[in-house]
Formats: C-alpha cells, structure tokens, sequence
C-alpha cells in the first residue's frame, strides 16, 4: 500500500434550532453568496428552508436556491446548479438534506469551482457510465 494523506474539511452541522446558525457558518467559511440545494417535500412543509432563509437574511447574505433533488441525483439538475453558481457568482453551496442532497451539492461545487467536465471526468473514471450520481 502506498502511504498518503487525506485531509477532508467538511462540517455537518445537526441537531434541533440549529439552522438558526447558517448565516455564522457560511462567515465562518468566507461566504457571501449561497446556493441552497434541496430536495423538496419535507424541507418545504416542515418550515426548515423558510427558517434557513431567515438566517441567512438576517446574517445579510444573499443567496439563491436550487430544489428538486431526487435519489440518486440526476446529472442535469447538477449542471444546472453548476450554471446557476457561475451566473449568479455563488461562493458556498448549502446542501439542505440528506444523502443524495449531499452528494448533488458535492458535484455542484466541484463543477462550479474546478471546472464542469471535472464532474463527469470524476464519476466516469470508476467506470459508471449513466446520468446519475
């Protein structure tokens, strides 16, 4: 085995009231232009993308969403994310979900902050060959 090292900064942040704290994450981190990537459903009804709204107005940050994540997220609505941070200069996507939320904003990012092919170079070197991730 080869030796190497991984360093993986990324911060999951849970727990009750906690999305009442987005607008201090996203200064922690240097942001200033969000995306929130979402699914849907339960993050709309349960009042959740309305109170991340709130803070993130409260914390002066501007942002703009992208909603409609489904399992195993589709390479489409990630190209479209990847677009819509280049237009609207996005320097922080927030992932508001659970995995396959997480995995869509990954690509996003990657696509947005290296380059679009990136994306597809990635996934496709391990060999899967579809349009979803």
């Amino acid at each position: 085995m080869d030796n190497f090292n991984f360093y993986s900064p990324t911060e999951f942040v849970f727990g009750k009231g906690r999305e009442n704290e987005c607008s201090g994450y996203v200064r922690k981190y240097g942001g200033s232009k969000v995306l929130i990537h979402y699914g849907g459903g339960s993050v709309v009804r349960s009042g959740l993308l309305d109170r991340i709204r709130a803070s993130l107005d409260s914390g002066s940050i501007s942002y703009v969403e992208l909603g409609g994540v489904k399992p195993n997220p589709r390479d489409t609505l990630v190209y479209e994310g990847i677009e819509l941070c280049k237009k609207e200069s996005v320097d922080f996507v927030l992932a508001v979900g659970g995995g396959s939320v997480i995995d869509s904003a990954k690509a996003i990012a990657c696509g947005a902050y290296l380059y679009a092919a990136a994306v597809s170079d990635c996934v496709r070197s391990h060999g899967y060959n579809g349009s979803c991730f």
